[in-house]
């Protein structure tokens, strides 16, 4: 992830106009007076806590993207049950000691807790980092829904026929999406060298999405199907490969399959890289509470939307982690949990839990010291399970 790069795709597209899709929300380009810089020395990932913060809750003023009015009819989230008091100073200690400036709590879609920190309020937005990931997977499910992809079996050659020769020459949707790809990939977030760090200041080639340029350096180191390594820009793929397969940028596609029928109470805004394209892997900006309205909808289902049972089949671990973490693995862009729990992770402390038993959505948004912290993933399990004790 760089200034600009954290992950990128590009389709046949005109950014440059407003776009109605039916009845869906419009979608219009946000250009900045001022780029930020695109040295992967400079990336986001190096920048001090005051500077993160700004960003975060301020991406659309540095990076190019596309800009996705609120729904038709916001769905309303009324009060719930409020948390008793020692899990709201559970929330409360948790907030303080991982650098929350936002969390939601959602139980039958009913809100049981809200509150912020850092100056933020309810009609700020923060970006996702690769939380957009679940997002990007949903619009997979979508277009597998309206037919324009087969199923997660389809070669993505035949999608992308760019990839051919590539490293993800024989590659299945499907793989892309659990990223099983046997693709060599280097996600470290600490190195600028990294794959990660330079995929998006790759120079653009013309009439090529620079996830598919970077694509063509890349080596392979396992078949396809038998390794699986986190990179970035699988989801960048994968969000090209709906660009291409619907004929629309993944905000356009949003609108009519996530803002809408979601009920977003505010606006949604998807970076873009330097050829165009939404970066499938990484960069909306959303209300916290658009945050858990997204959960929500996929707690129930998404009906209609995308084909049924999707999210059972996304969130479960179609990869496990076990016997190094029993319980945990990965499905189509969704982090499986213990207990039939899912959901969606970004570095800095981004996340969007799922926990269907109780029918809870737990939305957090945040500005962690470090990028990743496994001790700060582990209070946020240790959290959930927390309201989840409640929740009955």
């Amino acid at each position: 992830m760089t200034a600009i790069a954290l992950c990128g795709c590009a389709a046949s597209y005109d950014a440059t106009q407003t776009v109605h899709v039916h009845s869906a929300p419009a979608v219009t380009q946000s250009t900045p007076a001022q780029m930020a810089s695109l040295d992967p020395s400079d990336s986001i990932l190096f920048w001090n806590d005051a500077r993160r913060s700004a960003a975060f809750r301020s991406m659309e003023t540095m990076f190019p993207g596309l800009e996705v009015a609120p729904a038709s009819q916001t769905r309303h989230l009324p009060a719930g049950k409020a948390l008793g008091a020692d899990q709201e100073a559970a929330v409360r200690t948790f907030m303080a000691e991982t650098s929350a400036s936002g969390v939601m709590v959602l139980q039958d879609g009913k809100v049981r807790f809200e509150d912020y920190a850092m100056g933020l309020d309810s009609n700020d937005r923060w970006t996702s980092f690769s939380v957009a990931k679940s997002f990007t997977s949903t619009l997979l499910g979508a277009a597998i829904q309206d037919g324009h992809i087969e199923s997660v079996d389809t070669p993505v050659t035949a999608i992308i026929p760019a990839l051919a020769g590539t490293a993800y020459d024989g590659v299945t949707v499907g793989q892309i999406a659990m990223m099983t790809s046997g693709v060599a990939w280097n996600e470290d977030y600490t190195d600028p060298d990294s794959d990660v760090a330079k995929m998006l200041a790759i120079a653009p080639v013309e009439g090529e999405s620079q996830a598919v340029t970077y694509a063509r350096t890349l080596k392979r180191e396992a078949p396809a199907g038998q390794k699986w390594v986190y990179k970035t820009l699988e989801t960048n793929l994968l969000g090209l490969i709906v660009e291409e397969a619907t004929g629309k940028s993944l905000a356009a596609y949003s609108a009519e399959k996530i803002v809408d029928p979601a009920g977003f109470a505010g606006g949604l805004f998807w970076m873009q890289d330097l050829t165009g394209g939404n970066i499938g892997g990484c960069c909306l900006s959303l209300r916290l509470s658009d945050y858990a309205r997204f959960g929500q909808f996929v707690l129930e289902g998404g009906d209609g939307v995308v084909p049924e049972g999707w999210f059972a089949e996304a969130g479960a671990p179609q990869v496990s982690f076990a016997p190094r973490a029993p319980g945990f693995g990965y499905g189509y862009q969704w982090w499986a949990y213990p207990g039939g729990n899912y959901g969606a992770q970004g570095i800095f402390g981004q996340a969007i839990t799922i926990v269907p038993e109780k029918k809870l959505v737990v939305a957090v948004v945040s500005n962690w010291p470090t990028a990743t912290s496994s001790e700060n993933r582990a209070k946020a399990q240790a959290l959930v399970a927390k309201l989840s004790e409640g929740a009955d």
